[in-house]
């Protein structure tokens, strides 16, 4: 085995590796008499099947098991030339070249930890006000919360139906004069002007009053999910059985306490405080995910500069190039499918963007241990837990998914980076109180 390493820069280095196809022979046969001391095969003892039998029954298996122990061994060769031990590595080493032509041909990237001095980031940290809330803003949440304890009741008189209703009513739908699964429905309630229906059905049903009946044409979009019906003209016969209106309740003590259960002297004002407390808050999140988090990473990006692990840039490129296939374009993927040139020149147009994303990961993580910010395996555990309750998946089940799919350590990441911006945005009182927040909603 010939192996031989260079550091490139401070934190990458090249391994030329050799592997005569005798010393893979050597470790194959190496491999075949340790499984032949306790292997159990027909016509032979527990423990007595000849060597030469054990190889020719799993001679593939063998040779990739004594490659993979072979390049390890060379890592580790690399590793001691350089100086260098395998904790200090980032990543999986990176094969630029593998060829198994006379033996093995490798040439590996060894990629290592950056040291990071991030010396004045707190002036690259954008200066911004508190958002407020106006009258306005806090008058309509409580019109939302108002309508959303509301009820409907039947209308007295004969009027006609108008926008902001509630019909409820029968309806058959026909495409080509027949009619289609899911197109039919007795004593449905549905909310006029929610547009919860395709375009035309409900603006079809104004001026309908109760009992009458009526044929509505409508035409399904060119993008309907039902793609038998995508872009046809079709014909909904509707019989209207009653009309309801919403009655919106008002804002008195006896409502307050029960928006408000658990304050032993409720009022409008403390209700109006806490909408503040929270809309503002909303608003807050919403400034620093949508614009100041993003502005402090690009400067942190432009100002500060270091080696980055090729390694990790490489398998970051495989992840967004895997990532975007599904949104290539057929003439793309034909093009890119039969020419190894034009395969590689994609691949490699997510470099940029992917030296970017490897560069903000160190710096997050620098960040976080300058400001002492960490994240538990516990509170791991529990985001994935919250995620399953959020979408109706078993919790345990989730989890040994992201467990064997290695996406734990990236969750970690993300919440390690909301922690720390939190920190770095929030005043010190929000920032412990954002946690229970978020977990509040996530429940």
């Amino acid at each position: 085995m010939q192996v031989k390493a260079q550091q490139v820069d401070s934190v990458n280095a090249n391994a030329s590796v050799k592997i005569s196809p005798k010393r893979i022979d050597e470790e194959v046969e190496k491999l075949a008499k340790e499984a032949s001391k306790t292997m159990k095969m027909d016509g032979f003892r527990r423990g007595k099947v000849p060597t030469s039998v054990v190889i020719k029954r799993y001679k593939n298996e063998l040779s990739k098991d004594a490659q993979q122990n072979l390049l390890k061994i060379a890592v580790d060769e690399a590793l001691k030339e350089l100086k260098k031990d395998s904790n200090s590595l980032v990543a999986e080493p990176y094969f630029e070249k593998f060829e198994q032509k006379d033996g093995i041909q490798a040439e590996l990237i060894l990629s290592f930890r950056p040291v990071i001095k991030l010396d004045g980031y707190e002036s690259l940290i954008p200066k911004f006000e508190k958002p407020k809330l106006t009258k306005k803003e806090l008058d309509d949440k409580k019109k939302e919360i108002l309508k959303s304890l509301a009820t409907t009741e039947a209308i007295k008189t004969k009027r006609a139906l108008k926008e902001g209703d509630f019909a409820k009513f029968d309806f058959e739908g026909f495409v080509d004069e027949k009619a289609f699964e899911g197109g039919k429905a007795e004593n449905f309630t549905l909310e006029i002007g929610s547009k919860q229906f395709i375009p035309g059905f409900e603006d079809g049903m104004l001026g309908m009053k109760a009992g009458e009946e009526r044929d509505i044409k409508v035409k399904f979009p060119e993008n309907y999910n039902a793609q038998h019906l995508a872009g046809k003209d079709a014909i909904f016969k509707i019989k209207l059985h009653e009309i309801r209106e919403l009655k919106i309740p008002e804002l008195n003590n006896e409502l307050v306490a029960k928006i408000l259960p658990n304050e032993k002297e409720p009022s409008e004002a403390l209700l109006d405080k806490k909408l503040t407390e929270q809309l503002e808050n909303e608003k807050l999140f919403k400034l620093i995910n949508e614009e100041l988090k993003e502005k402090f990473a690009q400067s942190l990006i432009d100002k500060f500069d270091f080696d980055l692990p090729r390694g990790v840039v490489e398998q970051e490129v495989d992840v967004q190039f895997k990532n975007a296939w599904n949104s290539f374009s057929k003439e793309e993927l034909d093009a890119i499918r039969g020419d190894s040139k034009k395969y590689q020149e994609k691949r490699d147009s997510f470099k940029d963007e992917a030296k970017k994303s490897v560069k903000f990961t160190f710096i997050v993580d620098e960040l976080a241990r300058l400001r002492k910010i960490t994240v538990s395996d516990e509170e791991v555990v529990q985001a994935v837990y919250f995620e399953a309750y959020r979408y109706g998946r078993e919790p345990r089940e989730l989890l040994e998914n992201y467990r064997q799919r290695g996406i734990l350590p990236a969750i970690k990441m993300s919440l390690v980076e909301n922690k720390l911006f939190n920190d770095i945005f929030l005043p010190k009182d929000e920032a412990k109180s954002d946690k229970a927040q978020k977990n509040k909603g996530d429940k």
